[in-house]
């Protein structure tokens, strides 16, 4: 790269360091490391999720400059404009990504990365045991969730798991992004939508929903959902589902952060249909 000038902290990114880094005689560049790694693999995994979007799904998403095992740099996209019409864009560009992608399979052809945490991407014809096991199960072993959820709890988890087929309707696999709250929504120089910080697979598309929903978006979001059904023909029960799909993500923050911004809580209040009752 360029000599670099400066370097601007970015905010908004929770597992990761970044910055805006200034160049002499060349744009600015975004850049993204951690203090210690999890994996070599981390931003290589990063940057093909990038590709995966943009080659295979349509939406737009910064240009990866390098992607090492130190190192990922990024041409550097805009903060999302404040009005419906971006969200109206944002819902036709995700639609499109989701109905045009369908897969006979769940799963990616290896792992990558949520967070810090591997994302466990073994191939599956059945979408209800790959999300129980690869998206849901999996964290039950991690030493936060341990310490934060009691045993009934994770016999709750259990028993839930057990019975998505009658909880969630059978939908086909379609490219996901994986990790897709609000932060990771950004805009490209001229406005449209674009997206960052993926953990793609092939998986259920209210997995993206069920993310952008829970995550606090901002008002002018409304007409997001609303196009979004429209386009997919999703059926009144959607918002109903989006608490126990979004378990999956719950469950990732508890297991990776000491705040862990109320996911506890949520996961509890999820669970507690589901608990052995005395």
């Amino acid at each position: 790269m360029r000599e670099v000038v400066t370097v601007e902290p970015a905010t908004g990114g929770v597992a990761a360091l970044a910055g805006i880094a200034t160049r002499r005689d060349a744009p600015s560049v975004f850049v993204k490391a951690f203090a210690d790694a999890p994996g070599d693999d981390v931003f290589l995994a990063e940057a093909e999720g990038l590709a995966a979007l943009r080659e295979l799904g349509g939406v737009a998403t910064p240009e990866v400059i390098l992607a090492d095992r130190e190192l990922l740099v990024l041409s550097v996209l805009r903060p999302r404009p404040h009005s419906e019409v971006f969200w109206e864009q944002f819902a036709h560009a995700l639609a499109r990504m989701h109905t045009s992608t369908t897969h006979p399979r769940f799963g990616w052809h290896h792992d990558n990365w949520l967070g810090r945490r591997r994302q466990i991407n073994t191939w599956a014809d059945d979408g209800f045991a790959f999300f129980a096991q690869h998206r849901l199960l999996r964290w039950l072993g991690q030493p936060r969730v341990e310490a934060a959820l009691d045993a009934a709890d994770r016999a709750a988890l259990e028993r839930l798991c057990h019975r998505l087929p009658d909880l969630l309707p059978q939908r086909p696999a379609c490219l996901t992004h994986g990790d897709l709250w609000a932060q990771n929504i950004l805009a490209t120089p001229d406005g449209q939508p674009a997206l960052i910080d993926p953990a793609v697979s092939y998986m259920w598309a209210e997995v993206d929903l069920a993310h952008v929903w829970s995550t606090s978006p901002p008002p002018e979001a409304r007409r997001f959902f609303e196009v979004y059904a429209e386009l997919t023909s999703l059926d009144d029960g959607w918002r109903a589902r989006m608490p126990i799909v979004q378990l999956r993500q719950h469950l990732a923050v508890l297991a990776q952060f000491d705040d862990d911004w109320g996911a506890g809580d949520q996961i509890r209040a999820t669970l507690a249909p589901f608990r052995t009752r005395i």
